[in-house]
């Protein structure tokens, strides 16, 4: 697939509807030498209208002056445009197309008396034979003409990590824990084992010989925003990462470990996303387009593209804004048509500028990374369906474009009331199912779903399509996600210390059986593998900012009871990859137990040569002398077919034909077991 666009900025530079020309908007260019002045060498530039477009300047790379081979840092000469600032003045603004920006330097006034600091991040690019090449800034490039990995797993096989990437790290041994950012290279050593940690070196798991990820086996990642924010953990007010500034960018900030002169974060993260390929994990972008926090065109064109964010009584509030909520930031203007130059036809149309922008962002993230699955953020605050489906639609025409499979694809939104309908009506693929998260929590607790008996509660939890879902792959369940600020939604092992519970090894073994047993795609917060807990406050007046921030702790791996956890956890999550049974859509509940005292239940997915049967025990009941004979029966446990065998799987055990289907049973415990 073309983008228009895109073809123009391989030649020119291109500024696309500023608010303001006149004066004509400029490119403001340079090479920063080391040991002068930033910006001695830097030079402004005028852009040309082109011809039959009043919104589109340029100026071609040749007509610049720049050295083959050479690196510039550039940013555009605008008027502000902010009608909430009363400035309008002149001032350099980040190109809002920028594929790498470099935030060592910020943008300076102009010379003009009166102008104004953006404080922008300076884009970077590389001239070479008439060509505009995006790099960073020490010249490293991309390969974007690699094709699309013909071995990567289906949506049905998926699991899903989900990364933050703020981290505890110990600077020396023994030293309290302190928090970092896990640079793209850090999460790449927690695939490859020839790979070790930049700045996390004393972590065991992140060492060079281990790959965390490698070893649980989960096949997708879901990195926390890759895209460039202005949020860093040391600020007051914004520190988690969704904020997004530089939609096509890869965030600086993750691409410049400790002690490295200058950042290589759209060279790091193409490595990332090529060791994932050739490791058999899927990358999905999660991306954020309902609010942006000092983007570009914040200050070249803010009416085009936002909303102002003010309170309901607020009688100038814009009628687009809604309910949404900006989060501090400046919302996305979905419904505002112009007539003009449209970046992806580069014809002369009707359409709405922030969509067009934001499809253009999915589209170079997937021409540029190769990624293969998308995860849209807060989309109840994108608050325009019809949208989501166009997003939908274009990045699934991209993807066949470059020659992938549609059942290798997935778009999914978050909305954690779960809209039902835009599955249903086809505006997304998937939804995250928040629904599991609290069922689950509730079960582990032995206690039914609000409105629910107990069995339903269950039957709710490992068949999604009893709560409306109609295909696996169209939920997206997990027992934690980045959201854990509150009381019921902090991570499980606070979650079960928070309701008394002291069998806490026990409850959560149990809640990943029904985790990755379930029909659905598994999705594991990272920590949650080992029973990571809370090392922020989540539940004062500090939780709604430690949220998504709460850093995770690989240390904890250390400790005996956790490691025990995580080898469980292995055990399930490679076998969840491997079943064709777990990537069916039925579900057989064949038995359930509540006579004296007991919640015993018993499902099977699959059938003939492909089967798995969990016997689930939610409840204080154990069998009596369970190491001497002692046996729980499951009637119509289905028969073992000739010359074969059944396995349990968190054990990795073979199953003695006289105990098929009447194994002892132990409190708050889940049998998973298959046919070999």
């Amino acid at each position: 697939m073309t983008i228009d666009l895109f073809e123009r900025k391989k030649t020119h530079f291109v500024l696309w509807r500023p608010g303001h020309t006149d004066p004509a908007p400029a490119l403001y260019i340079g090479q920063i030498a080391a040991g002068e002045a930033p910006f001695k060498a830097f030079r402004e530039i005028p852009l040309t209208q082109v011809g039959g477009f009043p919104d589109l300047w340029q100026v071609a790379a040749r007509d610049c002056k720049m050295l083959s081979g050479k690196v510039y840092h550039y940013w555009f000469k605008v008027r502000q445009s902010n009608p909430y600032d009363s400035r309008e003045l002149p001032l350099y603004a980040t190109d809002p197309t920028a594929v790498v920006v470099d935030w060592r330097y910020q943008a300076p006034a102009p010379s003009e008396k009166g102008s104004m600091r953006s404080g922008d991040a300076a884009g970077v690019i590389m001239y070479k034979k008439g060509q505009l090449i995006p790099c960073d800034p020490g010249g490293q490039t991309v390969d974007t003409s690699k094709a699309l990995s013909a071995q990567l797993p289906p949506n049905h096989k998926l699991v899903i990590y989900e990364l933050p990437t703020r981290w505890t790290k110990s600077k020396t041994e023994g030293s309290p824990a302190s928090i970092g950012t896990g640079t793209f290279r850090d999460v790449e050593a927690l695939i490859d084992p020839q790979v070790s940690a930049p700045d996390f070196r004393n972590i065991a798991v992140l060492q060079e010989g281990n790959s965390h990820l490698s070893d649980l086996g989960i096949n997708a990642l879901e990195l926390l925003p890759p895209a460039d924010s202005p949020d860093r953990y040391n600020d007051d007010k914004y520190k988690w990462g969704y904020g997004t500034a530089n939609y096509f960018a890869a965030d600086s900030s993750l691409g410049h470990p400790e002690g490295k002169p200058a950042p290589t974060a759209s060279s790091d993260l193409a490595h990332l996303i090529d060791t994932c390929h050739q490791h058999g994990i899927r990358f999905f972008l999660d991306a954020v387009m309902a609010f942006a926090r000092e983007n570009p065109y914040k200050s070249i064109n803010f009416l085009d593209f936002f909303i102002h964010w003010k309170p309901k009584d607020d009688p100038t509030r814009d009628p687009e804004q809604g309910d949404r909520d900006g989060f501090g930031g400046d919302l996305l203007k979905y419904g505002y048509w112009v007539n003009g130059y449209h970046p992806l036809s580069g014809k002369k149309d009707w359409y709405v500028p922030s969509r067009e922008y934001m499809k253009a962002h999915i589209a170079h993230w997937m021409l540029y990374y190769k990624i293969d699955g998308l995860r849209l953020d807060s989309v109840n605050n994108i608050a325009s369906y019809d949208f989501l489906e166009e997003c939908k639609d274009m990045a699934r025409e991209i993807w066949a474009s470059l020659g992938g499979k549609s059942e290798q694809f997935l778009v999914v939104g978050e909305e954690l009331s779960v809209p039902l309908a835009l599955v249903h009506q086809r505006r997304l693929d998937g939804l995250w199912n928040e629904r599991f998260k609290h069922i689950s929590r509730k079960v582990l607790l032995g206690q039914a779903s609000e409105g629910e008996i107990f069995e339903q509660s269950v039957y709710n939890l490992i068949d999604c399509r009893n709560l409306g879902f109609t295909d696996g792959a169209q939920a997206v369940n997990y027992l934690t996600s980045h959201d854990v600020g509150g009381y019921g939604n902090e991570r499980l092992y606070n979650y079960l210390i928070n309701n008394g519970v002291t069998d806490v090894e026990r409850r959560i073994k149990l809640g990943f059986v029904c985790l990755l047993t379930a029909v659905g795609i598994p999705m594991i917060l990272a920590g949650d593998e080992f029973a990571d807990q809370h090392d922020l406050a989540i539940d004062n007046a500090e939780g709604d900012s430690n949220k998504q921030v709460d850093p995770v702790n690989y240390d904890r791996m250390k400790e005996d009871w956790r490691r025990r956890v995580f080898d469980y956890v292995v055990r399930l999550v490679h076998f969840r990859t491997e079943s064709e049974a777990l990537s069916l859509n039925d579900t057989r509940f064949i038995h359930q137990d509540f006579s004296h005292g007991k919640r015993v239940i018993v499902w099977q997915r699959g059938s003939g040569p492909h089967m798995v049967v969990v016997v689930a025990n939610f409840s204080d009941f154990g069998t009596d002398k369970p190491f001497d004979g002692g046996e729980y029966v499951v009637p119509h446990f289905p028969a073992t077919p000739a010359g074969r065998y059944w396995r349990e799987v968190t054990q990795s055990r073979r199953v003695a034909d006289e105990w098929v289907g009447r194994e002892a049973v132990f409190p708050w415990e889940a049998k998973v077991y298959t046919l070999e």
